[in-house]
C-alpha cells in the first residue's frame, strides 16, 4: 500500500501538533516495512524554510521582550512582579534548537524509507497548469503535480493521499483524478492512520 503524504506532515511530526501521534504511528508502520511512503521533494524543503523564518521571527520578539522588560524593571515596583524574567525569552530561544533538531530527526527517517518525488520539469509544467486550471497556490500546485505525476508513472493497486490541505486538495476534480489511479484522498492525518489499519490488519 502506497502512502502519499504532503508538507504538512511534516510540519504536524516536526512541530508536535494535533494529531502528531497519528503521523508517528504511520511513520512507525513505514519504517517496519507495513507500508510506503511517498513524498514530494518539495514538501522536505518547505518544512526547513518555514524553521529559518520562524527562528528569525522569534530571536526578533525575543530581543524585543528583552528590550521591554529592561525597561520595566528601571521601574522600583515592577521588580518585585518579576520572579524570572529570563523564561519567556528561554522558551522562545529553546523551541527554536528543539525544532530545528526534532526536524533534522524526522528528515533523516524520511530520507532511509521514503520514496523522494523529484521535482522535474514535467512536475512543474503540470505545477504551472494547476495554479491555473485549480486555482491552487504555487505550494500546493507543485505537490499536486508531484503526487499525480508518481501516480502515473506507478499505478498502484490501493493508495492514499493523506493530509491536511483539504481547502485546496480535497474537491471532486482532485478526487476523481485521484480515484483513477486507486488512490483515495484522506484530509486527516487521524484519519488516514485509521484507513491504513482497517487495510493492512
Amino acid at each position: 500500500m502506497k502512502i502519499y503524504v504532503e508538507t504538512n506532515f511534516v510540519f504536524e511530526i516536526v512541530f508536535e501538533q494535533e494529531q502528531f501521534a497519528s503521523c508517528e504511528q504511520i511513520l512507525q508502520l513505514i519504517e517496519a516495512g507495513r507500508i510506503q511512503l511517498i513524498v514530494p521533494a518539495y514538501s522536505l524543503a518547505e518544512p526547513h524554510e518555514k524553521l529559518i523564518r520562524q527562528a528569525r521571527k522569534r530571536i526578533e520578539i525575543q530581543q524585543a521582550i528583552d528590550t521591554e522588560l529592561k525597561q520595566l524593571l528601571r521601574t522600583a515596583s515592577y521588580q518585585t512582579r518579576f520572579n524570572s524574567t529570563d523564561n519567556v525569552s528561554n522558551l522562545l530561544l529553546q523551541s527554536i534548537q528543539d525544532e530545528k533538531h526534532r526536524f533534522s530527526q524526522y528528515r533523516d527517517r524520511f530520507l532511509k524509507c521514503a520514496e523522494i518525488i523529484p521535482m522535474n520539469a514535467d512536475v512543474m509544467r503540470d505545477a504551472a497548469t494547476n495554479e491555473v486550471a485549480l486555482k491552487f497556490q504555487p505550494q500546493d500546485a507543485i505537490i499536486y503535480a508531484s503526487v499525480m505525476f508518481h501516480l502515473r508513472q506507478n499505478p498502484p493497486q490501493i493508495a492514499c493521499f493523506i493530509n491536511r490541505n483539504a481547502r485546496d486538495f480535497h474537491n471532486p476534480i482532485t478526487n476523481n483524478d485521484l480515484n483513477r489511479f486507486n488512490c483515495r484522498m484522506i484530509p486527516s492525518f487521524d484519519d488516514g492512520y485509521n484507513f491504513i489499519q482497517s487495510r493492512i490488519r
